[in-house]
């Protein structure tokens, strides 16, 4: 039986299955944060599978950096975790060869963990290409097969089609339909209001603002775009104010122009 670490016999059948070319390497990280760029990678695992066989690679290294609380809060390894260990450009050919010639699998592995992983390999010294590579995507299956619009939602709550799909009124009436049906699938769901608004908030939590331009980190507000992408806020804004000016002419949204404001008279976004 799995626990959480140990590969089901029936799961490494069937991925073993596809795997008669070539090998496939499901893997996955963790990091430092979301910034794709400038974020980097504290631990990855990989299972390689081929011939029969299923091989594991597993590496937690030091990422030359702090963890901010808010990437401790998700995976629960902290500085003092990675305190002496070897860094990724210690590990990075070892990890190249084991995943040489191999198609690659994972969770959402287009929108997080190759941009992080290609981004080590590069600041390594280390050749690594997708050129080639097949990729399998289980995030990518997963919606493919089981829509996540209104349509699908309003099948599961409402036990009927979606006639009225992008009319304002049939999308009104479908979106009040689900929202009840939730109520009474979910019968621990909050009860109050407040209660409720509080659980609809993405758990993630990891941007400041709903365009994504801006990042927590340790409980600041990091720039997460531009020339200054991976400073605080508060840093630029004293070191480099013309670049919040040129932020407010330009065609960005209202909320980033509203926190930028704020920035300027001295008002940073801030939790705990």
């Amino acid at each position: 039986m799995s626990h959480g670490s140990e590969l089901p016999a029936e799961a490494a059948r069937q991925i073993l299955a596809l795997a008669t070319e070539r090998p496939i390497a499901v893997l996955d990280i963790e990091g430092t944060g979301a910034d794709r760029l400038q974020d980097r990678i504290i631990e990855i695992a990989v299972l390689r599978f081929f011939a029969g066989e299923v091989t594991t690679l597993y590496r937690r290294v030091d990422p030359g950096m702090r963890i901010p609380k808010e990437s401790t809060a998700v995976h629960g390894i902290t500085d003092a975790d990675v305190k002496g260990l070897p860094r990724f450009a210690d590990v990075a050919e070892e990890l190249a060869r084991f995943l040489s010639g191999c198609d690659l699998g994972g969770y959402s592995l287009r929108g997080f963990d190759l941009p992080v992983l290609m981004k080590e390999f590069e600041r390594a010294g280390v050749p690594f290409t997708l050129s080639g590579r097949r990729i399998l995507d289980a995030q990518t299956i997963f919606f493919k097969k089981e829509p996540r619009d209104l349509s699908a939602a309003l099948r599961l709550f409402a036990g009927r089609e979606h006639d009225g799909a992008h009319s304002a009124l049939g999308d009104a009436i479908a979106s009040a339909e689900v929202l009840a049906g939730e109520l009474v699938r979910y019968a621990d769901l909050p009860r109050d209001v407040e209660a409720l608004a509080a659980f609809s908030t993405p758990a993630e939590g990891r941007y400041v603002d709903p365009d994504k331009r801006f990042l927590w980190r340790d409980g600041e507000a990091i720039f997460a775009f531009g020339e200054y992408r991976g400073s605080t806020l508060r840093r630029v804004a004293e070191a480099h104010p013309e670049y919040l000016d040129w932020i407010l002419s330009k065609d960005f949204s209202a909320e980033t122009k509203r926190i930028v404001r704020d920035a300027q008279g001295g008002l940073y976004p801030a939790r705990s």
